[in-house]
Formats: structure tokens, sequence, C-alpha cells
């Protein structure tokens, strides 16, 4: 009778710790650094939470940090997530210089097509070619924004001779390289940093999409923005991943991990990169609409010329990937096919 009586508590215990693990309920940190006005706030990380919360009936939610509120810099939120200083975070990959240096293929100028088509070539390219530089995390999305712009405080600039001497911020080392190689000084800083640099005259303009200047203020620091053909490939774009601490991802039932696999991949990435994208339309409004300011579009011949300037950036990514004991090339080519693959 004795062992029947401790069967039944056993398999009781069971039960209930079975039962606990399923009525679960876990509230998930997401860290990032642009401001709770942000489109990536309210709407790209807002969505995510929201469908998780949705598919767990309310077992799974989020408390979204934006603005660095957790601490840290931008360049510090990859490690914050593979540290469990945070649960989740969106960043751009390559604030953490050479970390990341395969994903960078789809930073090199003139890659991106469109943000949607893009984004479900990088996280294709991530699972065939990059898994390794994100083994320490759980990642959940890889995506780019629209195509990256030129603002300008004191003069156009419509030929590459105007970049002579301009003190010109970009977002990471391939992109820095690039603005070089077309004639700029250029100056490395992440996104947040902008307004105060431009303010200040530290930099005398910067490339960033259309769809995060009004929330720094860009339309006021500067007065000219020169952008690219819409059918043209974009003068650059950048790599953001939103990766989640794996350790808090392993310590979830089963039932939850299936949502947060079921909310993640190709078509996430696609979603993030098609909503940024699409911020770009109502924020451009804004420079149009703003009094005295200029939006050219630099001509065809041109941008050939921005082209020639800036064609070895892709020689050396290869022979980067090659020093690595990679085939860079077929690499290359690979992104190339798939971004193309992908594009309607």
């Amino acid at each position: 009778m004795k062992t029947l009586i401790s069967r039944t508590a056993l398999a009781a215990g069971l039960l209930c710790t079975a039962w606990a693990a399923q009525a679960q309920t876990v509230t998930l940190k997401v860290h990032h650094f642009l401001g709770p006005q942000s489109i990536q706030h309210t709407t790209m990380l807002k969505t995510w939470c929201d469908n998780i919360a949705k598919d767990s009936n309310n077992r799974l939610n989020c408390q979204i940090y934006p603005a660095m509120q957790l601490g840290g810099t931008p360049p510090q939120l990859f490690d914050q997530a593979k540290d469990g200083v945070a649960d989740v975070v969106w960043t751009v990959a390559n604030y953490s210089s050479g970390r990341f240096a395969r994903s960078q293929v789809f930073e090199l100028p003139f890659m991106m097509t469109n943000a949607e088509a893009t984004s479900r070539a990088a996280w294709d390219f991530v699972q065939k070619y990059a898994q390794d530089e994100y083994k320490d995390v759980k990642l959940l999305a890889a995506h780019v924004h629209g195509p990256g712009v030129i603002f300008s405080k004191n003069k156009a600039v419509l030929k590459l001779e105007d970049l002579k001497g301009m003190k010109v911020r970009g977002p990471t080392p391939t992109v820095t390289k690039m603005l070089g190689m077309m004639g700029a000084t250029p100056v490395g800083m992440p996104v947040p940093a902008v307004s105060d640099a431009l303010s200040k005259g530290v930099i005398d303009g910067a490339v960033i999409p259309f769809e995060v200047g009004p929330g720094l203020k860009v339309h006021e620091l500067t007065k000219f923005a020169t952008e690219t053909e819409k059918n043209s490939p974009a003068l650059y774009t950048v790599f953001f991943i939103v990766p989640m601490n794996k350790a808090k991802y392993e310590s979830l039932p089963a039932d939850l991990k299936a949502v947060i696999d079921k909310n993640s991949g190709r078509e996430l990435s696609a979603y993030l990169g098609k909503t940024q994208e699409g911020n770009d339309v109502p924020s451009r409004k804004i420079f149009a609409e703003t009094p005295g300011y200029t939006i050219n579009l630099l001509p065809h011949a041109e941008l050939e010329r921005w082209k020639k300037a800036t064609s070895t950036l892709d020689d050396e990514w290869v022979a980067d990937m090659n020093k690595k004991g990679l085939n860079g090339q077929a690499m290359y080519d690979d992104a190339v096919k798939m971004i193309k693959g992908y594009t309607k």
C-alpha cells in the first residue's frame, strides 16, 4: 500500500511539474538603441511581441526598452543578448567591427534591390554560410533597411567631387570604406550620435535611410539630400540582426520554444525589412515639405562613376573571405543570386 501511495504521489508531483511548465508565463526584456517613437519600437518589435503573446495565449510577453535604457552602448547590444543582460535585442550587426565579416556582403555598394527581398536573402545567406558567426545566440531575424541617402549641411552632393573634404558619417566599416573611396572623409558612428555630431560640426553630413531621419532631426540639421534612382540598386544598406539569449530560449518549455520558432526566420526578416523601408515614404515627405530643403536625384551617368569608384570593395571582401579559408567569390555570387531570386 505504501508503495502504491508513493507512486501515486510521484505521479501527481510530475503532473504538477508538467502543468506548472505549461502554465509558465515569461516576460522577455527586449532592448534597442532607437527612441520610443521610432517605427522599430512602435511597430516592428511591438508586432513581434504581439504575435508571440497571441500565439502563446499570453504566456510569452515583452517589456521593450528603447534608447539603451538597460545601459551600455549600441555596439554592446549583441553581447547583451549573448550574456543575458537582455533577452532579445535589435541592433546593427557590424557595430561590432569585424565580428560578422561574412554578413558584410550585404552592405557592399549597390547590392540591395529592395529591403524585403534582400532581407529574405540575408536570412538564407546566414543559414548557409554564417551560422557560426551567431552560434552564441538564438538568431531570430536578419534584415536590411531601405536605400541609403546622403544628407549634407552646406552643399548638395551632385558628383563625386562634391564629397572631397566632407566629413560624412558612416554606420559600419564597409560603408565608411565606401565613403572614403568616393572622396569623403568618413567618420564612423552609431546612428544615435548623428544629431549631436551634425549640430556640433563634427560631421558635415551623414548617410542614413530617410526613415530614421526625422527622429534624429536631420531635416532640421541639414539642407540637402541625395538619393539614387528607384530602379537602381541602393547606394548601400545596413545589416540588422535580432539575436535572443540562447540560455533564455533553452529554458522555455517546448511549446513556448515552438512559438519563438514560428515567429522567427525568413518571413520575420522580410517583414522587418519591408516595414522599415516602408517608413521611408512618410519620412521622405517630411524632408520634402521642410521649407528650403532640397532633395536631389543622382543622375544615371554620375551613378556609374560612383559604382566605378567603389568597385574594388567587392574584391576586398572576397579576398578577406579567401584569407579565412572560404570561397569568397562563390559566397559573393550566391548572395547576388539570392537577392535577385527574391526580387520581383
